[in-house]
């Protein structure tokens, strides 16, 4: 029965997404049980241990799905991060709602298959089909600049596939199996000799998995497809659907080439400078610009390499601190994304400079921003300080010479610009002045809006308050995907 429900959750999301068509008239109550019944089903299967064969593509090719750890995680921000995006966009949406939501379910199928992937064969097949679904979602306005954003994004995203599969290639050569296997799986006879050829192509897959995740130098999608798309799509793109690449990465690392390969290489040089060149250049780049979707999408640029910095690391505190940041990032982005998408449908506000005095307008709206905008920045006791904690503490005990301390040193930086560019947002909000002319209070789009919001807002900074828990399961399983 666990191995079935692998199955069902992938085709579940698929299958309601294909009989919508035939459910207009209860179009909404249709969809809300389709999530519900995936975020049941994915909080049932984390107390399970499952695997599941399909077929073969050849003899050397299985396709097969399998529960871990890892999955479980992933797993569990899908389901719930497309319940809370899938309510908001009941009264975001103002037209299109079956096109929209017929590839927002199909996405989640797809990451949703991919966080259940058992070798690298399954995963590759997910990875490209998460592009291809979730690509609509940016062009779902039509108009010029959402066909711009998706091209965009199309093209970065399969450039970048096609680097993985490149390494896919030459690992296949040069490995016991296909299989995520904790460790890493490199036939230390066959690749003796080789060294130098699967360090070249692993770094050029990490590269074009992270594509996806916004790693320099194939970021340039993020900020281009957010503004473009609805903030619904918004959301999910940057708290969810860019984890595909962060999800890539950990097998690649850990259960594929094995991190012990990569440790003290120019490899794992290299790819510490491209992420906290990342993590620098999309802070600065928030910190400039007016438009909120896109100063957001530059946050998401940096905030997403924290995590990739934690997982070049390689240590098991590190790790850990990575792993959290991947849960609360998305918790975080997804609130401040949907925030965004209520100034917008709301108010009509695009630009920073616009939303002076919109707390008196959408007091609740403004508080969810803000308290995302304090766990996003790292102040105590929100969620972003205590991975940002583990992060900083796994790069002082790592012995990298250059990099324990500058690690520490970037994030500081980073948070220092990631409260210059959201702070002034919310005291000017709360905070306009006398002589600020203030927008008409209204009903904040409705609670189908401004419930998701509130609750992400909440969890944000609850899941901080009880870090300790938190910390240690982060922490056993950040032991295991590291070997230690």
């Amino acid at each position: 029965m666990d191995s079935v429900m692998l199955l069902v959750l992938i085709l579940l999301p698929a299958l309601a997404a294909l009989l919508l068509p035939l459910a207009r008239r209860f179009r909404e109550p249709f969809v809300l049980a389709a999530l519900l019944l995936e975020t049941a089903g994915a909080v049932w299967l984390l107390q399970k241990s499952a695997q599941l064969h399909l077929f073969n593509m050849t003899a050397a090719l299985p396709v097969g799905l399998r529960l871990d750890g890892v999955s479980k995680l992933f797993l569990l921000i899908a389901a719930v991060g497309y319940l809370l995006a899938g309510v908001y966009a009941f009264r975001y949406l103002k037209e299109g709602h079956e096109r929209f939501f017929r590839f927002f379910l199909l996405s989640q199928a797809a990451l949703v298959g991919m966080c259940f992937a058992e070798n690298l064969v399954t995963m590759y097949l997910f990875f490209e089909m998460t592009t291809l679904l979730s690509m609509p979602l940016v062009l779902h306005d039509r108009t010029d600049e959402a066909i711009r954003a998706a091209l965009k994004y199309l093209f970065y995203s399969v450039a970048g596939a096609f680097l993985g599969l490149c390494f896919i290639f030459f690992y296949a050569r040069y490995s016991l199996t296909l299989r995520f296997v904790p460790g890493g799986a490199l036939d230390g006879a066959a690749v003796r000799g080789h060294e130098t050829l699967m360090q070249v192509v692993t770094f050029l897959g990490i590269v074009g998995f992270g594509a996806k995740a916004g790693l320099y130098p194939l970021h340039g999608w993020l900020p281009t497809a957010h503004p473009a798309a609805p903030a619904p799509a918004s959301a999910i793109l940057s708290g969810i659907i860019a984890k595909a690449g962060v999800l890539a990465i950990v097998r690649v690392l850990y259960y594929a080439v094995g991190a012990d390969f990569l440790r003290g290489t120019w490899v794992q040089t290299a790819l510490l400078a491209l992420a906290l060149l990342t993590v620098l250049m999309g802070s600065m780049m928030a910190y400039r610009e007016k438009l909120l979707k896109k100063r957001l999408a530059y946050s998401s640029v940096s905030q997403i390499s924290y995590i990739l910095v934690g997982l070049f690391v390689m240590t098991a505190e590190s790790v850990s601190g990575a792993l959290m940041h991947v849960l609360f990032h998305a918790c975080i982005k997804i609130c401040l994304f949907l925030c965004a998408g209520s100034f917008i449908a709301v108010a009509g506000k695009h630009r920073v400079d616009e939303l002076r005095g919109i707390g008196k307008a959408m007091p609740k709206t403004l508080w969810g921003f803000t308290l995302a905008s304090l766990a996003l920045i790292g102040i105590p006791p929100a969620s972003g300080f205590v991975s940002k904690w583990y992060l900083a503490m796994g790069a002082l005990d790592s012995g990298l010479a250059v990099f324990s301390w500058l690690v520490p040193v970037v994030l500081l930086i980073s948070a220092l610009l990631t409260a210059g560019y959201l702070l002034p947002i919310s005291i000017a909000g709360f905070f306009p002045g006398r002589d600020a002319a203030l927008p008409p209070r209204n009903d904040e789009g409705g609670w189908h809006m401004w419930l998701p919001i509130l609750l992400l807002a909440a969890a944000a900074v609850l899941m901080g308050c009880f870090g300790v828990p938190v910390a240690r399961g982060f922490a056993a399983l950040a032991q295991t995907v590291v070997g230690a």
